[in-house]
């Protein structure tokens, strides 16, 4: 639980976030933040509060690396995120490991039950990319997509 004194440092960061969006005139419904599925949890109700105020501006928020740290589809089911990112644990080996891949459509089918995109990290084959299509996950990132790249080479 965070006291008032950590709080504070906290609530000033999100207000400069929502501030240089806005002041920026940065389309907010271009960007995603992420939140690790650890830290949203442990500081619960100061998530919630800036997710809500991050998806009010029209921003997308993601949790990230869902099922690595102390997961629970009743947390996810109270957190007001549009994308949920499975942890790439789960997503690595599903080409071999049957629990895997029941584990990424489980967590796949919850989360488009209650309306979240999902994202699979560690993409690092055709196979795996294949198989994630088939359950219907809707994103993909690793080196099956593309590999890592200046950003400076990305816009241009």
């Amino acid at each position: 639980m965070l006291t008032s004194g950590a709080r504070a440092p906290m609530l000033e960061m999100q207000k400069d976030i929502i501030r240089l969006i806005r002041e920026n005139g940065i389309p907010a419904e271009k960007l995603c933040f992420e939140i690790t599925e650890t830290a949203a949890i442990s500081n619960f109700e100061s998530a919630i509060e800036f997710i809500r105020e991050l998806r009010q501006i029209g921003c997308h928020v993601a949790l990230d690396d869902f099922g690595s740290g102390m997961s629970s589809f009743a947390y996810l089911k109270n957190l007001p995120v549009s994308h949920l990112k499975i942890d790439g644990a789960f997503v690595r080996n599903i080409h071999r490991d049957p629990i895997d891949r029941a584990m990424v459509e489980a967590i796949t089918g919850v989360s488009h039950k209650i309306g979240l995109k999902v994202i699979a990290e560690y993409v690092s084959n055709s196979e795996t990319y294949d198989i994630l299509g088939e359950i219907g996950v809707d994103y993909a990132q690793g080196y099956a997509i593309d590999q890592p790249q200046p950003l400076g080479m990305i816009l241009h």
